[in-house]
C-alpha cells in the first residue's frame, strides 16, 4: 500500500506539472463506485458485504492529449483498476497494475492510431446496449459474458478474452454519418514454433442517429487476458445489438453467440432492457434481464439473470442507487438461484 500511495503522489506531481504547460491537456480523472448489499449469486452462498464497483468499476489515472498542429493530436491513456471498499489496486489480486489502459496514439483527420493495452472490441458494444452500462456486478449481458459463479464457468461466457487487450493496435475511423469502426489487433508475441501465429483480431462497428443507436463486433481470440498472455483454445464471438430512445423510455436488444471448436461448445445469449426517467425527478428506473444457452455437444445448461433498480443523480457527477438481482442456473445443484439486493453511491472525478 506505500508503494501504491507513492505511485499516486508521484503521478499527482506529474499532472500538476504538465498541466502548465500550454502545448498539453493532462487530466487526472476517474470514477469511485462502492455499495453495501446481501450478494447470493447462482451456486454460491449469501454474503453481506461492502463492495466496489456496483455500476461502474472503480478506477483512476492519467489522461494527456497534445495539438502538433495541422489537425494532428498525440493522446494518452494511463489508468487503473482499483477496489474502493479496501484500497486494494486492481479488479483482483493478480490484476495488472494499469490493466483499464496503458496506450498511446495519434489523431487526426484520419481517425487514430494507437499501440498498447487498450479495450477489446466486446467492451463498447456491450455495455452501450443495455440499461445498467459497464456494471460487473448488477448488468445481466455483461454478467453473462464476463463473470463467472460457483454453478457457470469461464468457458461458459461468451466474451472471449477479457474486456481490454494487451501489446494491441487499434485503429478508429472518422465517424461517416454516424457510423464509427474500431478494428483491433493483439499481437500473441509467442516464441515456440508451434504458437508464432497465435494472436487476437477484432472488429467493432458503431451507429448513432438521432435516438437509434446500433452496434455489432466479432472477436476471434487465441491469447488469453490480462495476466499471464497465454496461448488458449481459439475461441470467437458475435454480438448484434441496439437501442432506441422513446424519450418516455429507452429500449435496449442484443443478441450473440460465443464457439469454442475444440471442445464443441456454443455460447448463445440474449437480452433485454429498458430505462424509464422518472418525471419530475433526476432519476431512472432501469429493467435487464439476460438468458445464456450453454452447449457442450448434445448436453445443454441455461443461466437467466434479472435486475431491476433505481439511479438517481444529485450531481452531473455523483449518483446514488438501489439495485435488485436474481440469478439462476439450470443444473440441479444446491443454491442454482440467488436474489441480491444493494445500495450505493457513484462519483465521477
Amino acid at each position: 500500500m506505500k508503494a501504491f500511495a507513492a505511485t499516486l503522489t508521484t503521478i499527482a506531481l506529474a499532472v500538476a506539472s504538465l498541466s502548465a504547460q500550454a502545448q498539453s491537456s493532462v487530466q487526472l480523472t476517474g470514477t469511485v463506485d462502492t455499495y453495501v448489499g446481501s450478494m447470493k449469486m447462482a451456486g454460491q452462498e449469501r454474503v453481506a458485504s461492502v463492495g466496489s464497483g456496483g455500476l461502474t468499476t472503480s478506477w483512476w489515472g492519467v489522461k494527456g492529449v497534445e495539438d502538433l498542429g495541422g489537425g494532428l493530436k498525440a493522446d494518452f491513456n494511463i489508468t487503473s483498476f482499483f477496489r474502493a471498499d479496501t484500497g486494494t489496486p486492481g479488479r483482483f489480486d493478480a490484476d495488472p497494475f494499469f490493466s483499464r489502459d496503458a496506450n498511446v496514439g495519434l489523431a487526426g483527420s484520419f481517425g487514430r492510431v494507437s499501440l498498447g493495452r487498450g479495450l477489446a472490441p466486446n467492451f463498447l458494444p456491450t455495455v452501450l446496449t443495455n440499461p445498467f452500462g459497464d456494471s460487473f456486478t448488477l448488468s445481466p449481458l455483461v454478467l453473462h459474458a464476463n463473470m463467472t459463479t460457483a454453478a457457470w464457468g469461464n468457458d461458459s461466457l461468451t466474451t472471449a478474452s477479457n474486456t481490454g487487450w494487451s501489446n494491441q493496435v487499434l485503429y478508429t475511423t472518422p465517424s461517416f454519418g454516424g457510423l464509427k469502426a474500431n478494428v483491433h489487433y493483439q499481437f500473441g508475441e509467442q516464441t515456440s514454433s508451434g504458437n508464432k501465429g497465435k494472436k487476437n483480431v477484432g472488429l467493432n462497428l458503431m451507429y448513432f442517429g438521432g435516438p437509434l443507436s446500433l452496434t455489432a463486433f466479432y472477436e476471434r481470440a487465441q491469447i488469453n487476458n490480462p495476466v499471464s498472455l497465454a496461448v488458449m483454445p481459439t475461441k470467437s464471438n458475435w454480438m448484434v445489438g441496439g437501442s432506441y430512445d422513446f424519450s418516455v423510455a429507452k429500449l435496449y436488444a442484443t443478441y450473440g453467440q460465443a464457439k469454442i471448436n475444440a471442445q464443441n461448445r456454443e455460447n448463445t445469449t440474449y437480452s433485454l432492457g429498458l430505462d424509464v426517467p422518472v418525471s419530475g425527478t433526476a432519476g431512472t428506473i432501469k429493467a435487464a434481464a439476460a438468458r445464456t444457452k450453454s452447449e457442450v455437444g448434445s448436453v445443454s445448461g441455461t443461466r437467466t439473470t434479472v435486475s431491476l433498480g433505481y439511479d438517481h443523480f444529485l450531481s452531473k457527477r455523483t449518483d446514488v442507487y438501489a439495485v435488485a438481482m436474481y440469478d439462476r442456473v439450470s443444473m440441479d445443484i444446491p443454491n442454482k438461484s440467488g436474489t441480491s439486493a444493494m445500495v450505493g453511491i457513484r462519483h465521477r472525478f
